[in-house]
């Protein structure tokens, strides 16, 4: 059974850090995608980072590119979101989500961040993690 487990979120400051982690078991992560979604109080859902763990091609949405670091950890089925430069507007509930039918690992090197736009191409997603930027 997959399970993906998000821990890390926690209230901060603007302009301050934070690094969430993301623990998959009942699938090895060599083969496939994995990223964060997330889903800010009163809006729909977006796509925040992805990385191709074969290989650690990542995408991220132009909100959040250059503040914010993907990495992967094979070994361990772990998944990173460096977060850094943080702003109100990055508030909302992280999610881990999860690829293994190779849809999103596939598309990643044709359409590239595109690929965030399509909840559907992760079709295994965890329970979230609730972060807050505010002073």
């Amino acid at each position: 059974q997959v399970q993906l487990v998000e821990s890390g979120g926690d209230l901060v400051q603007p302009g301050g850090s934070l690094r969430l982690s993301c623990a998959a078991s009942g699938f090895s992560l060599d083969t496939s995608a994995i990223g964060w979604f997330r889903q800010a109080p009163g809006k729909e859902r977006e796509g925040v980072s992805c990385i191709r763990t074969s290989d650690g091609l990542a995408v991220y949405s132009d909100s959040v590119k250059g503040r914010f670091t993907i990495s992967r950890d094979n070994a361990k089925n772990m998944v990173y979101l460096q977060m850094n430069s943080l702003k109100p507007e990055d508030t909302a509930v992280y999610y881990c989500v999860l690829d293994t039918r190779a849809l999103a690992s596939q598309s990643m090197a044709i359409i590239g961040a595109e690929i965030l736009l399509d909840e559907g191409l992760f079709n295994y997603w965890g329970q979230g993690t609730q972060v807050i930027v505010s002073s």
